[in-house]
């Protein structure tokens, strides 16, 4: 049969061409009625998802299962899974841009199917879905939108950390229609929502809900483009409006002449607009310009990327724009550089001369011409005509002296790839663009869902992709679904994936414990290198000490306390520590986390410390352990009690903990001394030192109490003196300081008298230790009696020492007619004299 030319499936719409690919035939049973279901396709030429329209009457037949199902087929019409429904009904059916199956029933719950099978995560999508209903739902590539009856907004931005948030509040009305342009695409990075109600439309995103002051509506469909730029309108009375998605411009209008509202409003790409009715479909481009395509039975229009793909019983076709390097070199009356080297290689191909005379006259366009064609080749779906362009490609390079293949050779491996996924046993009908939007990763992903794994090795390996996954999910269906004993199936597993690279055991092992196979879990386990793996499954599996032993055996400490932790709350405290007990790392662990990782608020878990010490007979660390508790009591008497039982466990101890029983015993004295201030005064002395007690007591002017504390604990006479020069600062006891500037001696050097009290602010009192201050260096009582505002006795030591300049600046400082200044330069002209 000779293959059709390239341009027999296209059609012109306005400057641009549009063409229909037919990718399957024969998708479903004649006897299956798609005007009687709900169809939902996956994007990138994924899944199509069937479920029975609940809402139509349907006639009874004998074959026909008696329970609801989603059936899940591939484009190609395979059965892929059939997933028994019994939730109620269905309000929402889509699609995940990753292959999830979005089911949303009538009550909010949300159920999310992933891998093509029957297991799911669920959620609700509350916000009072459950009291209102959901009405309809929308989706995009990562989350969804659903209508309640009540036309409140629930958005859900991620399906795999599901937070159903309400959106802003739209007004009261009969919702004709609605769509969404996706977050991606709008300046808020919010979803945006547009509803049509009454003749207008409403665009709702997270804060506010805005009117768009439309006034030919109502409008019965709604469709935003891919990219988020352009929305489709579609009235009752048959027009199709296009504007731009900011409802700033009217780009164009179509009359459809239809009295039948369509099936469908979808774009085609991002320029076009596809209207559907049960077997027709009108492509409307810029201008208005439009194609048509009819079909012999009831059809359905799933969107993609770049085109739409049309589902009848009969045939699975792509709709999308000729690209254009394919129109470029198959265009009506084209005589570009690249068509030219077609018809080049065709010549050669019937052994003509012609052949030399056409490359010849494109030789100075021959790159340009080559990268057309290898370009050209990705595009098409028809296999001659890949060859044909990729001949052409290498035709031209040959005749090339310098040409960089790569490009060459990489649109080779992945037409050779395409055409493996695009057969009709896989029915995975890639266009080029979609290919290149999912991604070789995002391919092998789609066909293990599919369980393809022989092809996901022969495309991994020719892509030069890590094929560990590949095999780790054979492994898990192998598990699950293996009819055979689990020492044949662990067997055939290892044997099969022992001495890969990158292979996860534990994810094999989880599947089998998901299983119910306890016993093959542990087996799969020990294969596994990685500790981080096996210890929460082993945890799980109720495996606790072998967990422990794996932990510690890694010197992950990160590890060792998530086993800690987790065999902490899970045993009684004995049998926890005999677990410990003969592993002195785990020990050691759980010793420094009960320091510093404390439930009580205090950074420590003093019971957990002292049942621990108490069980290795550490003393010294048990009685420490009462004396940080001790510290932390708000009254002496506890705090007394505590350092006792510290002494009692030291009591025994050997010579070396004597000092130790020396410092309890003064600590205890001091809080003795403590309880009976608190007793007899009126302020509260718990928990400070010896110093702070002393300099409290100084303040509050019970100077024979601080000296009795003073010598009762020994404190140095240096260290005493301090402190009562900071407590009589404090209390700005000025007659006492004084007092104390009249004796002829000071421990402390009177510079601290002169500091503290200028920083007090008692700039006289400050001057009369000036004189007392001994080894000043030259010029400094000059400077001190200056920060005391003390210019004429500054200017005295000046005249002492022949500082000239001092004077000068003291002159300066205080002004030649004042008072003050005149009685410097007296004195510095006396000093002159002298």
């Amino acid at each position: 049969m000779e293959t059709p030319h390239p341009t027999a499936g296209w059609e012109q719409v306005g400057e641009r061409f549009y063409r229909k690919t037919q990718l399957y035939t024969a998708i479903f049973d004649q006897d299956l009625d798609l005007d009687d279901y709900i169809v939902a396709g996956a994007p990138y030429g994924g899944a199509i998802a069937l479920y029975r329209d609940e809402s139509k009457i349907v006639a009874f037949r004998a074959n026909r299962p008696s329970k609801p199902s989603i059936d899940i087929h591939s484009c190609a019409g395979k059965l892929l899974r059939s997933i028994k429904w019994d939730q109620g009904p269905i309000k929402g059916l889509g699609w995940s841009e990753d292959e999830k199956l979005l089911v949303i029933t009538v009550d909010g719950t949300v159920r999310c199917y992933y891998g093509l099978q029957d297991d799911f995560t669920q959620f609700s999508l509350g916000n009072g879905a459950e009291e209102f209903g959901v009405k309809s739902c929308r989706f995009y590539d990562t989350g969804l939108v659903a209508l309640l009856s009540n036309n409140t907004l629930i958005s859900v931005s991620s399906y795999e950390e599901p937070r159903p948030k309400l959106l802003a509040s739209p007004p009261e009305g009969d919702v004709h229609s609605w769509s969404l342009i996706p977050p991606n695409y709008t300046l808020s990075r919010s979803v945006e929502v547009l509803l049509s109600i009454g003749q207008t439309v409403y665009v709702v995103d997270a804060t506010e809900c805005e009117d768009r002051f439309l006034d030919i509506g109502p409008f019965t469909r709604i469709s935003v483009s891919p990219n988020g730029r352009f929305a489709a309108l579609y009235t009752d009375t048959g027009n199709a409006h296009v504007i731009t998605s900011d409802f700033q411009t009217r780009l164009s209008e179509h009359d459809s002449k239809s009295k039948i509202p369509p099936k469908y409003l979808e774009w085609c790409g991002n320029d076009a607009v596809v209207i559907a009715w049960e077997d027709e479909v009108h492509v409307i481009g810029p201008g208005a310009a439009a194609a048509e395509f009819f079909y012999d039975g009831r059809i359905h229009i799933i969107p993609d990327t770049d085109g739409v793909r049309v589902i009848s019983n009969s045939v699975c076709d792509f709709i999308q724009k000729v690209p254009d390097v394919t129109e470029e070199v198959f265009g009506f009356g084209t005589d570009s550089p690249a068509s030219i080297l077609l018809d080049a290689v065709q010549q050669l191909e019937m052994q003509s001369p012609k052949a030399d005379d056409e490359i010849q006259l494109i030789r100075p366009s021959l790159v340009e011409a080559v990268d057309t064609c290898v370009n050209a080749a990705g595009h098409e779906f028809s296999i001659h005509w890949q060859k044909q362009l990729l001949k052409a490609a290498s035709f031209g390079k040959s005749v090339l002296d310098i040409y960089n293949s790569d490009e060459f050779v990489e649109m080779c491996e992945t037409l050779r790839v395409l055409n493996a996924v695009r057969f009709f046993e896989v029915g995975l009908p890639l266009s080029y663009e979609q290919y290149q939007r999912l991604s070789p990763a995002g391919l092998l992903s789609r066909l293990l869902n599919r369980h393809e794994y022989l092809l996901a090795l022969r495309v991994a390996g020719y892509l030069r992709l890590p094929t560990d996954k590949i095999y780790v999910h054979w492994a898990c269906v192998k598990v699950r679904i293996g009819s055979e004993d689990d020492d044949t199936i662990c067997r055939m597993v290892v044997e099969k994936l022992s001495g890969k690279p990158g292979i996860s055991f534990e994810a094999i092992a989880r599947a089998a414990y998901d299983e119910g196979r306890g016993r093959l879990a542990t087996e799969l386990l020990n294969h596994e290198p990685r500790a981080g793996r096996q210890v929460p499954l082993l945890l799980s599996m109720e495996e606790d000490e072998l967990a422990l032993d794996k932990a510690v055996e890694s010197g992950d400490t990160d590890l060792m306390h998530f086993v800690l932790h987790h065999l902490k709350h899970k045993l009684p405290l004995a049998a926890f520590f005999r677990v410990i007990n003969t592993r002195p790392t785990a020990t050691a662990l759980v010793e420094a986390s009960a320091r510093h990782g404390g439930s009580d608020g205090d950074g420590e878990d003093t019971v957990l410390l002292k049942d621990l010490f108490y069980q290795d007979d550490r003393r010294v660390d048990g009685a420490d352990v009462f004396v940080r508790e001790a510290l932390r009591q708000p009254d002496g008497r506890t705090a007394a009690d505590k350092l006792a039982l510290a002494a009692r466990l030291l009591s025994d101890g050997a010579r070396e903990t004597a000092p130790d029983l020396a410092a309890l015993r003064e600590a205890a004295a001091l809080l003795r001394a403590q309880e009976a201030l608190d007793r007899d005064l009126t302020d509260s002395f718990a928990g400070l030192s010896v110093n702070e007690t002393v300099f409290k007591l100084v303040r509050l002017g019970y100077h024979g109490r601080a000296k009795k504390i003073q010598s009762e604990f020994k404190v140095p006479e240096k260290v005493a003196w301090w402190i009562r020069l900071q407590a009589l600062v404090a209390k700005r006891d000025w007659n006492e300081i004084e007092d104390i500037s009249k004796q002829r001696k000071s421990p402390i050097g009177w510079e601290p008298f002169y500091n503290l009290v200028l920083q007090a602010g008692n700039p006289r009192l400050a001057s009369v230790f000036i004189p007392k201050c001994a080894g000043l260096e030259p010029g400094q009582a000059v400077a001190m009696y200056e920060k005391c505002g003390m210019r004429v006795r500054a200017a005295e030591e000046a005249a002492k020492a022949r500082d000239a300049d001092a004077l000068a600046r003291l002159l300066e400082a205080a002004g030649r007619d004042t008072v003050e200044g005149r009685e410097i330069e007296r004195i510095g002209k006396a000093a002159v004299k002298r």
